[in-house]
């Protein structure tokens, strides 16, 4: 996708360094990060200089990759490689992306003699990156179908490329549409307390060319109400057997709105967000971040410095779950890239099972 007409990948390995769009910066400054050992890419990811399942997921790759290059040879190879493997593992515990991308990388490697490791880690972690702008893009042709000429679409928090390694999953259906000449416009919930939807939603919608409008979070239901909103898509975090999905914090509430109001309500993600040992969502771990992410607000000041302000009284408490679940009831349907799918256990059985075939 692009950034002032330039196109980038949000992350990518460049001589063993992983390389991130520093999105905590945006959208007031683009630059790039780079992670030189697994450590500094885990924190990357902690502190959610990249963030997003999908982009979770390749990131954990390419740091498990690092992981393997770095293993000293000898006894105590094995060893290394597997506190690498849990470094990375705790550093968030919802997106399940991360978990399948570090299992695959290694699975790939531990049966390999220790010299075929390090190559076969790396060619691991950029096929993995690879096959997932494959399936983002391929969502965006499974659900650009459910955009009409006119349409206008309304997501929550950022699901589009930056969120992935491209493309993305709930915006993906929008670029395709918009590519080939639909008219279509986007609402972007502001998703605090991070306020990913106004700070990358919408920034790469519009350097895409496609009109957007930040709101509120507690404006979805009146815009819904009025005809305002014809469609609803938003990405997932983890997918549990039975169709139950973990996403950003308020997901849940705009299921139940669009519910009320006759508004289809999609999510898109890859089959990498499944997790078929996950019964339900009742059993999808929930993060809680720091109260200070909700007390506090960041952005640039009038006079262009970048801070923070206090938005709750001295000495007030807060709490922070970064996600909720929304019942596999309240939604219509689950984008992926082998099209659209029923939120069932049956047919999401169908759906992995597949996957693993292909």
């Amino acid at each position: 996708m692009l950034v002032n007409g330039k196109p980038y990948r949000t992350v990518w390995m460049e001589r063993g360094d992983v390389k991130l769009i520093n999105q905590p910066l945006l959208p007031h400054r683009f630059e790039i990060h780079t992670a030189h050992n697994h450590l500094e890419t885990a924190r990357a990811i902690s502190d959610m200089i990249v963030r997003g399942a999908p982009a979770i997921g390749a990131t954990a790759a390419y740091g498990m990759a690092q992981v393997v290059m770095a293993a000293p040879n000898g006894p105590g190879r094995e060893a290394a490689i597997r506190a690498g493997y849990e470094v990375l593992r705790a550093t968030r515990p919802t997106a399940q992306n991360l978990f399948h991308a570090l299992d695959r990388i290694w699975g790939a490697v531990k049966n390999l003699p220790a010299s075929e490791q390090a190559g076969a880690a790396v060619t691991g972690a950029e096929t993995f990156a690879v096959e997932e702008i494959e399936a983002c893009r391929r969502i965006g042709e499974s659900g650009a179908a459910l955009i009409e000429d006119g349409m206008r679409v309304l997501t929550h928090c950022n699901a589009g490329w930056l969120a992935c390694v491209d493309w993305g999953t709930a915006l993906s259906p929008i670029y395709v549409a918009h590519r080939a000449g639909r008219r279509v416009s986007v609402f972007a919930d502001e998703t605090r307390p991070r306020c990913q939807g106004a700070n990358l939603t919408a920034w790469e919608l519009a350097q895409e060319g496609v009109p957007v409008e930040i709101v509120a979070d507690n404006a979805a239901g009146i815009l819904m109400r009025r005809g305002e909103v014809q469609l609803v898509i938003t990405g997932a975090d983890r997918i549990a057997a039975n169709g139950d999905t973990a996403n950003k914090i308020g997901t849940y509430e705009k299921a139940l709105i669009a519910q009320a109001n006759g508004i289809p309500f999609y999510i898109a993600a890859p089959t990498s967000t499944f997790d078929a040992a996950c019964p339900d969502g009742g059993a999808i771990p929930i993060e809680e971040r720091s109260p200070d992410e909700v007390l506090y607000a960041y952005g640039l000041t009038d006079d262009g410095r970048p801070g923070r302000v206090r938005l709750a009284p001295a000495g007030a408490r807060a709490r922070n779950p970064a996600f909720d679940v929304t019942p596999a009831a309240l939604i219509r349907g689950i984008i992926t890239e082998y099209g659209i799918v029923p939120p069932t256990r049956e047919a999401i059985g169908r759906l992995l099972a597949g996957a693993r075939k292909g």
